[in-house]
């Protein structure tokens, strides 16, 4: 049997990078698929490709309304919601001393802010349908800090304990709905590419990230996907308010 045969999933920052492998992976175990994102061209086009399980729905992550019309979307659509990928990210370099307020904030918002409104609009759905799975997209910097990257490190650590008491508050009111995070390395994906474009020294910048990883490369987002198509699945049932890490070693 499929893994996630007939759950319906919403995914924010579906149109590409991890949300849009994902998505892949959850029309391919059975499930649906409603990839949701600011990038209508991409996602419209994904969705299309990917046939009637798939369904496109604009969204902004940092706006509760968007965030209400995609669950109504999602709903109105397949019936049902059991699981919500929390996937829209932006990451950007900056230390503690150049950082600018506006900065911290749009960074914050998005990742921070976005993945919080997510679980809340999500939770009413899931338990209509008498539960479900959220996993929202942490870093190995929720993890731990980087000094060149502040502003990333501060929300994606914010998602991680956002993720715990979403996951004990699901649990405390039995709503048989559960909340992990996973914590990806540097996965080769459209955020990361203007690092691998940049020189460090005498390597590259693709060089320079492999580096880093004790298995010496990057990650793929079909990697993630894998570890996000278990949480999503009824194969982790007893897993919730809890890290999944996918970096190659990058942490150990």
């Amino acid at each position: 049997m499929p893994r996630l045969d007939g759950k319906v999933v919403l995914l924010s920052g579906g149109a590409s990078g991890i949300g849009a492998a994902t998505a892949r992976l959850v029309v391919g175990e059975g499930g649906k698929a409603v990839l949701a994102d600011r990038d209508e061209a991409k996602g419209r086009a994904l969705a299309e490709a990917l046939g009637a399980a798939a369904h496109f729905v604009p969204l902004d992550v940092v706006q509760e309304p968007s965030w209400q019309a995609a669950v109504a979307a999602t709903t109105e659509k397949f019936g049902a919601l059991h699981g919500l990928l929390n996937a829209a990210g932006v990451g950007v370099r900056n230390t503690i001393e150049d950082c600018t307020l506006e900065e911290y904030r749009r960074i914050n918002d998005i990742n921070s802010l976005g993945t919080f409104l997510g679980c809340k609009s999500a939770i009413g759905a899931m338990k209509e349908a008498g539960g479900g799975s959220i996993v929202n997209i942490s870093s190995v910097l929720g993890l731990r800090g980087a000094a060149h990257a502040m502003a990333y490190s501060a929300s994606k650590g914010a998602v991680r304990t956002l993720t715990k008491n979403v996951a004990l508050h699901c649990a405390q009111m039995k709503y048989n709905i559960r909340c992990n995070s996973v914590h990806p390395g540097y996965i080769d994906t459209p955020m990361i590419a203007p690092r691998l474009e940049q020189n460090a020294g005498n390597m590259t910048g693709r060089q320079s990230l492999e580096e880093l990883h004790p298995l010496g490369r990057l990650g793929r987002a079909e990697e993630v996907a894998h570890m996000i198509l278990f949480l999503l699945s009824n194969e982790s049932t007893f897993s919730t308010g809890s890290e999944f890490v996918c970096d190659g070693g990058l942490t150990a």
